[in-house]
């Protein structure tokens, strides 16, 4: 969230031939033809591994990073990414080159229905060497339309004034903006990717939904996921992994009716419900039309930055600490890698926060949080996890330090998961 927000003043399918379903709700005014996008070529480039890995076991290496690439403008981030030339995207990329994932979440990406961003990503950074590492190549990818930037066509904040970003179905100065991009390095099964862009908040049983504070016309058309949530199906051998990806609400910039923590509780609490168990998804609904939570016994990994840390900050923690405690699911912890010398403290105050801290927002121990999760499912054993978060004097340092860093205020987070077909 730092880049666009320091930079401006501090402020968050696709397979080429696949729709998006449906429309969008009344008082929503679209832009041109919004479309996901997914590349599927006929064969896909081995991909470098990690230091250490052990690359003849049956693993899968799945991260997630908030990576900061949004810009103010539509079509910023596209002509940024046309040439190798820039700097945030360069330290991005090698911090990717990296850590190497087999299957990765950018959060913060701004979407463009072209595509046209992420393929300059791919083309000009992540397949260029960066700082000396190896190149890597994703064959497949897939990216869809956000909410936010979408007008609603009310005064969502109570400003007394319609327009603007806080006005918008997802907080944007433009549709798009903040979006989220998948890079895998397996094939993406295009017929049973399901998004739920336009699920409505109302629909949610026993939501938090601030209803004294959205009227009846609002709660109408106001979509639950800020962004979207995906379930992407990727085919790893023999087996179907789901990505389930979301980038829930930050829980601040709100009011006293706390309308954006109750959003992130609640989505949060979709995520959760759409894992399945004792019913409780029973009532989701698809941008498509189809009801009902992920298949029992699915293989998955949930993805993203949730916005949420159940020790800490300003969120509901019992959505969180309900989606850590889920029993179809197993929390690995990732945490940097130990540091010589006397402790060394992180986050840019020099004090140290959460022993898991993904994230640092700048505001000493309180701005260090675990925000960025990738859970897999019980039936995915995990073998290891870190969160990329070198220290001072440490290879690396220079792309996470600084303010604002040279990469994001976010940390990239990886599980490696045993793949057994």
């Amino acid at each position: 969230m730092v880049r666009h927000s320091i930079r401006t003043a501090l402020a968050a399918a696709t397979l080429i031939a696949l729709g998006v379903a449906g429309t969008l709700p009344a008082q929503a005014h679209p832009t041109a033809e919004a479309r996901s996008i997914s590349v599927q070529p006929l064969s896909a480039a081995p991909i470098p591994y990690a230091e250490g890995r052990d690359v003849m076991a049956p693993s899968l290496r799945v991260a997630t990073f908030n990576a900061s690439l949004n810009r103010p403008q539509p079509g910023q981030l596209a002509l940024d990414l046309s040439t190798p030339l820039d700097g945030q995207a360069q330290a991005v990329a090698q911090i990717v080159q990296r850590n190497a994932p087999d299957v990765l979440l950018l959060n913060e990406f701004d979407y463009d229905p072209e595509g046209a961003a992420a393929e300059g990503f791919k083309r000009n950074y992540l397949e260029r060497s960066q700082g000396g590492q190896d190149p890597i190549d994703y064959p497949y990818k897939y990216l869809a339309p956000s909410n936010t930037g979408i007008p609603s066509g009310a005064d969502l904040d109570g400003d007394g004034i319609v327009g603007g970003p806080a006005d918008a179905l997802g907080y944007g100065e433009f549709e798009g903006q903040y979006g989220m991009v998948l890079f895998s390095k397996h094939p993406i099964d295009a017929a049973k990717i399901r998004t739920f862009q336009k699920f409505l908040w109302k629909d949610m049983p026993e939501s938090q939904m601030p209803n004294r504070h959205y009227g009846e016309l609002v709660r109408g058309v106001l979509p639950l996921p800020s962004k979207s949530m995906w379930d992407v199906p990727i085919t790893v051998g023999d087996k179907t992994i789901h990505v389930i990806a979301a980038h829930p609400a930050p829980p601040v910039f709100d009011g006293p009716e706390k309308r954006n923590r109750a959003r992130n509780h609640d989505e949060i609490r979709l995520i959760n419900d759409y894992l399945g168990g004792e019913g409780r998804g029973e009532y989701i609904y698809d941008d498509s039309g189809k009801r009902g939570a992920l298949e029992p016994g699915s293989d998955f990994v949930v993805l993203g930055d949730l916005n949420s840390d159940a020790g800490s900050g300003d969120s509901d923690p019992a959505a969180i600490t309900k989606l850590l405690g889920n029993p179809l699911l197993v929390d690995p912890l990732p945490a940097a890698a130990e540091r010589t010398g006397d402790r060394e403290a992180r986050g840019i105050a020099g004090i140290t926060g959460s022993a898991l801290g993904t994230a640092d927002f700048g505001r000493g121990s309180a701005g260090v949080l675990r925000v960025d999760y990738v859970l897999p499912s019980a039936t995915l054993p995990a073998r290891g996890s870190g969160v990329y978060w070198p220290g001072a004097g440490q290879d690396g340092a220079g792309l996470v330090s600084g303010w604002p860093p040279a990469s994001s205020d976010h940390r990239l987070v990886w599980v490696d998961v045993t793949v057994s077909g």
